[in-house]
């Protein structure tokens, strides 16, 4: 609660700033923001590569399938 508080204080007078002190602004606030993201790493992305591997799927599946979608297109009611 305090720390939106101070956000919000913080916010407002920035708002208030002329733009070349919203320039100056962001260039002092913007390196610290950098480093301090260089810290966080990313999650590893896992490959998709080989998920479907185990499943069995058959023709006949694909064919059932499509029925499901297909079946009542186009319909009469429109």
């Amino acid at each position: 609660m305090q720390n939106t508080t101070l956000f919000d204080q913080i916010l407002r007078l920035a708002k208030r700033l002329p733009p070349r002190e919203k320039i100056r602004l962001i260039e002092q606030i913007a390196p610290e923001i950098e480093q301090d993201m260089t810290g966080v790493s990313e999650s590893k992305r896992q490959s998709l590569r080989g998920a479907w591997r185990k499943i069995d799927i058959t023709e006949e599946d694909i064919i059932t399938a499509r029925q499901e979608m297909w079946g009542e297109f186009p319909r009469g009611d429109f």
